[in-house]
C-alpha cells in the first residue's frame, strides 16, 4: 500500500510538472522581460507553503545573478510593506489566488507603483485580474490523500520559479565565474575558483625536453619527478608534443630500437592543451572529452609552462 501511495504522489507531480509546459506563453516571456529591466529589487512574498516555496526561488534567484528578498505576506501588512519602493517588481505567490494576507497586498502594491507578477493556480481569482502579469502553476490534482496539503502546486510553482532563474541567469549573461564568486565556500566553490596554474605541475616538477631527445632519455626524465609523460618542446620553449606512458606502450612492440629514437618520431603531436588561466573545471571536462589522463599546459603564447594529471584534480578535492 505504501509503495502504491508513494508512486502515485510521484506520478502525480511529475503530471503537474509536465503540464506546466503547455502553460507557458507570452506571459512568461514578459515576466522575464519585466524582471531583467527590474531598476530596483525583486521581492517575492508568499504565505504559508507557498511562501516557504518563494524562499527558496528568492535564494535561487539570488544566487545566480538577480538579486532577490522574501517577504512574509503577513509581515507584509504589518509593517514590512515599507521596503517595497515603486522600482520594485514583486512576485506574488498563491495557489488559489485568494489567500487573505496576499490579496490584501495588491491595492497596496498598486498604490506604491511597484508591479507585480502572479504565481497562482487560479487565473479568474482576483490576485490574477489585478496583477500585471499572471503565470498560471494551476494542477489537476494534489498528491495529499485528503486533497488537502499543498503537493503538487506547490511543486508546480517551484519549478516555474527555477524556470525564470534559469531563463534569466541566459538573458544577463551570468557565467560561472559569477555563479562562484557567491558560492566561495566548500567544494562547489573550490571547482569553479580553482585555476589550472593553481595545481598544475611545475618548474622542476614537470618534464619539459627537447624535441631532439632520445626516448630512453625522456624517460629517464619523467621517472625522476614520478610523471606518466613529458611535454616536448621546440627551441623557444613552444609546445609541440607529448610523450606519454601510452605512446611508449605502442612503440616498443614493433620498435626494437625504440630507446635510442628521438622523442620526436614516436610524440603525439599538437597535443590538447590548456592555458594555464582556465579554471580547473574546465581541464577536467577536457580530460574526460579527449579520453586522456595527462594534459598539458601552457601561456597564452604557447609555451609550456606546466603539466596537469587527473591525480592532481583528485588530490585537489575537485572530483
Amino acid at each position: 500500500m505504501s509503495l502504491k501511495k508513494a508512486r502515485e504522489v510521484i506520478n502525480i507531480e511529475a503530471k503537474a510538472i509536465e503540464g506546466l509546459t503547455k502553460k507557458l506563453d507570452k506571459n512568461f516571456v514578459k515576466a522575464v522581460d519585466v524582471i531583467a529591466k527590474c531598476s530596483g529589487r525583486l521581492i517575492v512574498t508568499g504565505m504559508g507553503k507557498t511562501g516557504i516555496i518563494g524562499r527558496k526561488i528568492a535564494a535561487t534567484l539570488s544566487s545566480t545573478g538577480t538579486p532577490s528578498i522574501f517577504m512574509h505576506s503577513a509581515e507584509a501588512v504589518h509593517g514590512d510593506l515599507g521596503q517595497v519602493t515603486r522600482n520594485d517588481v514583486l512576485i506574488v505567490i498563491s495557489s488559489s489566488g485568494e489567500t487573505e494576507e496576499t490579496t490584501r497586498l495588491i491595492p497596496l502594491l498598486k498604490k506604491i507603483g511597484s508591479r507585480t507578477i502572479a504565481i497562482t493556480g487560479n487565473k479568474k481569482s482576483n490576485l490574477a485580474k489585478y496583477s500585471d502579469v499572471v503565470l498560471d502553476v494551476g494542477v489537476e490534482k494534489e498528491g495529499c490523500p485528503l486533497g488537502l496539503a499543498p503537493m503538487a502546486s506547490t511543486t508546480a510553482t517551484l519549478v516555474m520559479g527555477d524556470a525564470l532563474a534559469a531563463c534569466l541567469i541566459v538573458r544577463r549573461g551570468f557565467k560561472k565565474e559569477d555563479f562562484a564568486f557567491y558560492h566561495p565556500g566548500g567544494s562547489l566553490g573550490r571547482r569553479l575558483l580553482l585555476k589550472v596554474d593553481d595545481i598544475m605541475r611545475k618548474g622542476n616538477n614537470y618534464p619539459r625536453v627537447k624535441k631532439t631527445m632520445l626516448v630512453k632519455d625522456v624517460l629517464l626524465a619523467t621517472t625522476k619527478v614520478r610523471c606518466g609523460s613529458a611535454c616536448v618542446v621546440d627551441p623557444k620553449g613552444k609546445l609541440i608534443g607529448i610523450f606519454t606512458d601510452g605512446d611508449l606502450r605502442r612503440h616498443i612492440e614493433e620498435d626494437k630500437g625504440l630507446l635510442m629514437r628521438k622523442v620526436d618520431s614516436v610524440m603525439t603531436k599538437n597535443p590538447a592543451a590548456i592555458v594555464k588561466d582556465k579554471l580547473a573545471v574546465e581541464a577536467f571536462a577536457l580530460l574526460k572529452e579527449k579520453k586522456i589522463d595527462e594534459l598539458p599546459v601552457v601561456d597564452d603564447k604557447g609555451k609550456s609552462c606546466g603539466l596537469l594529471d587527473i591525480q592532481d584534480l583528485l588530490k585537489a578535492g575537485l572530483f
